[in-house]
């Protein structure tokens, strides 16, 4: 209320702006009724606050405004548990180190940013999951939960080679490539997917990928430790959304 009274706009200006009923819109300030994503993200732009700040951690937001906004995805249409496809999480792996395991930018982190990346891009363009794997907020990174498992598999099978590299005085961790990725369990629209991310950000610096990562809707909303809820990626800003809304 008081961010709309600053901008100078009524009750009326801002619902019609959203596509609701003044009345709606009354209730909404009341806390008597919840927005669903789409409306949250116009009153965003009406108003000019921005969705990341809402639940960052230097966000000013009362406990309460947190639960709101955590509460305005409707589940009821998008409940999807992800379920692991192995074989597609392996090959996503590999077709990712074929693609820049010899930049310098893509070291451990760089890979397990890519992989969360195709995931939760996937994800929010169909509604339906990529490789199904289960990602955690790890140290403002996220990491698959079988990423480490693979990634051994693959190293005791030869598929992959685990090296560490000096540069300006740090190591830091890289994997190699021994064998060509199989591609046939994934379509093409799985395909399209994982190499706009690649071609997103797979020339960005090791900075850059990880501002990009740690400044995504996902994991802002997630603590360290916890699972990473699928469904936040219907928050993500311009700079990380990859879907076009009505």
């Amino acid at each position: 209320m008081k961010l709309r009274k600053a901008k100078g706009l009524s009750q009326h200006d801002v619902a019609q702006s959203i596509a609701i009923s003044r009345p709606s819109f009354a209730q909404i300030e009341l806390g008597n009724r919840s927005l669903d994503v789409f409306e949250l993200q116009r009153l965003s732009s009406v108003l000019g606050f921005s969705m990341v700040d809402i639940l960052s951690v230097e966000s000013k937001i009362t406990a309460q405004a947190r639960q709101v906004m955590e509460a305005t995805v409707d589940h009821e249409l998008r409940v999807s548990e992800p379920e692991l496809h192995i074989e597609k999480f392996t090959s996503v792996l590999l077709y990712l180190l074929e693609q820049c395991a010899g930049k310098a930018n893509i070291n451990e982190s760089g890979l397990s940013s890519l992989l969360y990346l195709c995931d939760f891009n996937y994800y929010e363009i169909y509604e339906e999951h990529l490789t199904g794997a289960a990602y955690r907020k790890s140290g403002n990174y996220p990491v698959a939960e079988v990423f480490y498992s693979t990634i051994n598999i693959m190293i005791d099978t030869e598929i992959i080679k685990r090296i560490k590299i000096k540069t300006k005085g740090f190591f830091s961790i890289r994997y190699l490539p021994l064998e060509q990725g199989k591609l046939k369990c994934l379509n093409a629209a799985e395909k399209i997917v994982i190499d706009q991310a690649l071609l997103r950000i797979g020339n960005w610096s090791a900075n850059m990928i990880q501002d990009h990562t740690q400044t995504d809707f996902p994991l802002i909303a997630t603590k360290d430790g916890d699972r990473i809820d699928y469904n936040l990626v219907f928050y993500r800003d311009l700079s990380h959304s990859v879907r076009t809304y009505d």
